[in-house]
């Protein structure tokens, strides 16, 4: 009787913990990604001038490209740093990218936006 209670005792108590194991591995993963990802966005940021200014110009003309997109593209280039300086100074706090696309190579068609979620 005492090897039966024994055993059901260490088989709910495996079942009690086994979702905080996986989850405790879930967010070393999203905690490493976000430093990874902070980081990249730090050494990338200064490409968002060439690609804003490329973007702006193909879709109105070289002259707008030129002026208005680099002022644009030097917006999305201090955005897009400062993010990334501060995704790897919270990367312990675990919350969604803020940037769009997450990496300046994911989608170099598309110009980049920001938003604010909350944390997971």
């Amino acid at each position: 009787m005492k090897r039966v209670l024994k055993s059901l005792l260490l088989l709910s108590s495996l079942l009690l913990f086994t979702p905080q194991i996986s989850m405790a591995e879930s967010y070393r993963i999203d905690a490493g990604e976000k430093f990874l990802s902070g980081i990249a966005n730090v050494a990338t940021g200064v490409l968002e001038l060439p690609k804003t200014i490329i973007l702006t110009s193909q879709r109105e003309n070289i002259f707008y490209g030129m002026s208005i997109g680099m002022a644009k593209g030097v917006m999305h280039m201090a955005g897009r740093t400062l993010i990334g300086a501060l995704n790897v100074a919270t990367f312990l706090l675990p919350t969604d990218p803020w940037v769009d696309p997450q990496y300046i190579w994911e989608d170099f068609k598309t110009e980049t936006s920001y938003r604010y979620r909350q944390a997971r």
